[in-house]
């Protein structure tokens, strides 16, 4: 009687303990959930990491307008991601890396993703208080909860006689101890190892949907915390999530055997694992709870998707925190494709120098190397899809036309199929041609069209396919170094440039957008700089001016 009141002493003390612990959790938790706010998120991410979180997007993914894999890697979209991924739990940015490759085409759906997002960025204390529902939930390690979750059909429900077994032969031995203690503890040592073994056998097999089904568990959790917070201007998501739980409780009734319902853990979850590495209750329990997620998927997907929604606008309130200025974009269905920006800038750029353009037009950006053509393009184009995903726009003014966006431009030969640079080039720019259509207009951007062949059949081709997307249902924005182009297509293209000066042999660049073609010619100047030689340069300075006096290249004496 001694052992057992002494026994109970101690769980008591534990049980309080972590209640203690719990409370300070909390309070460190909201101390650092204000600390990382509009921050830089900082995140681990690995090769499997980004595999995991493109599972719930690949479910839902429609190749006619989505943001394809090529203007994604263009666009540098995962370091976009990054910076916006402020979210707390694996759903969460599971859901926010699905909404970044699918531009909305709804006003009403981009001003309701605007409505909370807004209303994260101003209320301070609510915004804590989901996120911290959301981080009580967590994130797991190169797992997506949405692959696991529609994957539970796999797993079947194995009998629980033999965990049974085990269970009450261990309890019978221990019992037998104050019978015959020889006996007694040698079969309670027998079971021990046999049940410890047992168990981490089958665990094996199940780890990865034991994780999951421990994950689900805490998310059905925080569902119950955050109506808890009785949050108007969420209610519609909150509604929704109090129905949808309530199709779980039988499955969560003695749902505390089988995992810690704290992501951190605690003293007590110590010791409880103890209690189910011997009795093996969390893999009975895990059978029985098999049968109710193959009942509900579509329920828990729902839960998914509007728990993703919430915690995913936290981060972009996060993100536009961060930003040095922004703005919400008014998009149109133009009959005419169109887009003005002002003071448009980079958000991956440490000291961005804003431009600003407003064109009906498809527009050719002339100028030399490092001047800027690039940047600017994959400014456009990152703005045009933040504008239409996040109803933000990187910019003090944003109205354009609802656009599907596609680019053709860090394209790279490819060993692995055979196949060089110039076929990738042109399959890369058909793909384009392929997705025009009369509906949703095309922006598209392209870096140095064609840049793989040769110069005459590059000027040739090139300017073919770019008049060709001019005169289709597409807004076209093309950096090149060709001048001629600018010529060739005068009748379709709006001409810009960047433009450097060289001063005291340094090379100055300004970074800032001009109207009209490219004029100054400081290629060959460059060259001096370098320490070429003063005949080459002279050589070459003539002969590009015998060539734009009679169109054709001297021979080389």
């Amino acid at each position: 009687m001694k052992y057992v009141f002494i026994f109970l002493i101690l769980v008591l003390f534990l049980f309080l303990l972590s209640l203690w612990n719990e409370k300070n959790r909390l309070k460190k938790l909201k101390e650092q959930l204000r600390k990382e706010w509009g921050q830089i998120p900082e995140e681990e991410y690995t090769s499997e990491k980004f595999a995991s979180l493109k599972e719930f997007y690949q479910s839902i993914q429609e190749d006619r307008y989505d943001v394809d894999d090529i203007t994604w890697n263009d666009l540098d979209m995962d370091e976009i991601y990054m910076l916006v991924n402020n979210t707390q739990s694996s759903i969460g940015e599971e859901y926010l890396y699905a909404l970044l490759r699918k531009p909305c085409f709804s006003k009403e759906e981009l001003e309701e993703r605007n409505r909370v997002t807004d209303f994260f960025l101003h209320k301070e204390e609510e915004r804590i208080a989901l996120q911290t529902a959301m981080k009580s939930v967590g994130k797991l390690r190169e797992i997506s909860v949405y692959k696991c979750i529609n994957r539970l059909d796999e797993q079947k429900p194995q009998s629980n006689l033999p965990h049974y077994f085990m269970a009450f032969g261990l309890l019978l031995s221990v019992g037998l101890i104050f019978v015959n203690p020889v006996y007694g503890g040698i079969c309670t040592l027998i079971f021990v190892v046999n049940n410890i073994i047992q168990y981490y056998r089958r665990k094996a097999e199940i780890e990865k949907y034991f994780t999951v089904v421990a994950y689900i568990l805490r998310l059905l959790d925080s569902i119950g915390d955050i109506e808890k917070l009785e949050i108007e201007e969420i209610n519609k998501y909150t509604d929704a999530l109090r129905k949808d739980k309530a199709v779980f409780k039988q499955f969560i009734r003695g749902a505390a055997i089988l995992t810690s319902r704290s992501v951190s853990g605690n003293l007590m979850d110590a010791f409880a694992d103890y209690v189910r590495m011997l009795f093996h209750l969390d893999l009975i329990k895990f059978n029985s709870m098999l049968n109710i997620f193959k009942k509900n998927r579509e329920v828990l997907n729902r839960i998914f998707i509007n728990v993703g929604f919430l915690d995913s606008m936290t981060a972009v309130a996060s993100f536009r925190e961060m930003l040095p200025y922004y703005c919400e974009p008014e998009l149109t269905k133009d009959t005419k494709p169109s887009l003005s920006v002002t003071d448009l800038y980079h958000p991956l750029l440490d000291n961005p120098v804003p431009n600003s353009i407003s064109e009906s037009t498809s527009v050719l950006i002339t100028g030399s190397n490092a001047s800027g053509k690039s940047t600017f393009i994959k400014t456009m184009a990152i703005n045009a899809i933040l504008s239409q995903t996040l109803d933000t726009s990187i910019s003090r003014k944003y109205r354009a036309s609802y656009f599907s966006v596609f680019s053709s431009m860090a394209l790279r030969d490819s060993i692995l199929s055979n196949e060089s640079y110039y076929i990738v080039e042109i399959k890369s720019l058909k793909r384009i041609l392929d997705h025009v259509n009369p509906e949703i207009p095309i922006l598209c951007f392209i870096d140095e069209v064609l840049r793989g062949t040769n110069t005459l059949e590059r000027i040739a081709a090139s300017s073919r396919i770019l008049a060709s997307l001019a005169q289709k249902n597409a807004l076209v924005f093309a950096a090149t170094h060709d001048i001629e182009l600018t010529h060739i297509l005068e009748e379709y293209y709006r001409n810009y440039h960047f433009q450097e000066r060289i001063v005291d042999n340094q090379i100055l660049f300004d970074y800032q957008l001009h109207s009209g073609r490219a004029v100054s010619k400081n290629a060959i100047k460059l060259l001096g700089m370098l320490g070429y030689s003063q005949k080459i340069i002279e050589e070459a300075e003539k002969a590009a001016e015998e060539f734009m006096r009679v169109g054709e290249w001297s021979k080389i004496p």
